[in-house]
């Protein structure tokens, strides 16, 4: 167990769509074993610019270095630069989408071979709570969600995913992406090979771009499930890395 020290980052860990923060159970359960203090906020799901200053406003609050983990949609929510304040000391992108400014996540998505989570969306519309105007958003059709997206996990465990998701606005998915984070802090992704929601393929090229260290884990979408332990490495080493930077 590291001994903590003011460089010790706490380590924020930001779901993706379609979720919420106990998607990182497994990996916080092993990070607080490690002596290390884990945030997993709730991220409201209404699109990148409204989220990622949501994210900011938590982060800026929280004494010493952060060290930001995305899962997904959520890599998008923690590149954002803008919104990020100065405490932020690196990012780990879990099956996460590392966009480049004014990319549009739903465009960027459409360029994968390998994802289908598109094909299996359902939208509805729902009030906004302005007289009579509604807004669209998207879930996961129940009867494709393991295929989409948590094929390696038992159909029982999957079923209560599918029921239990958290739907997102449309703005997700239509939102220009801001100037990344990836430009200038140390970067790690985890690539999951059978990733059929943000595609191995599209997550591996962004991941290169940002010049990340890259570890493929041969697992669908939700790798922090399925592998949390793989995926709680990748994040020790990184924030032993951040950790060793700042001495």
């Amino acid at each position: 167990m590291p001994e903590r020290t003011e460089n010790t980052p706490t380590i924020v860990l930001v779901h993706g769509a379609f979720a919420d923060g106990s998607s990182w159970n497994g990996v916080i359960e092993r990070l607080q074993r490690a002596g290390y203090t884990a945030v997993a906020p709730a991220i409201g799901l209404r699109g990148v610019a409204a989220d990622s200053a949501y994210l900011g406003g938590v982060v800026e609050q929280i004494e010493g270095p952060v060290l930001l983990v995305g899962h997904s949609y959520g890599g998008a929510v923690i590149s954002d630069a803008d919104t990020n304040p100065t405490n932020v000391v690196g990012l780990v992108f879990v099956a996460a989408f590392a966009p480049d400014t004014d990319e549009v996540l739903g465009e960027v998505t459409a360029e994968s071979k390998d994802a289908v989570l598109m094909t299996a969306l359902v939208q509805r519309d729902v009030p906004t709570g302005r007289g009579g105007e509604t807004a669209p958003e998207f879930f996961i059709d129940p009867e494709r969600f393991g295929e989409a997206f948590a094929a390696d996990l038992p159909p029982e465990q999957t079923a209560v995913m599918a029921a239990t998701q958290r739907p997102v606005a449309a703005a997700a998915f239509s939102d220009r992406c801001g100037s990344p984070a990836w430009k200038r802090l140390p970067t790690w992704s985890v690539v999951a090979t059978k990733d059929k929601a943000a595609g191995a393929d599209l997550v591996r090229t962004m991941a290169r771009r940002a010049g990340a260290e890259i570890t493929e884990v041969e697992s669908s979408h939700v790798v922090m499930v399925s592998q949390p332990q793989a995926v709680t490495d990748v994040i020790l080493g990184a924030a032993e890395a951040v950790a060793q930077s700042q001495r």
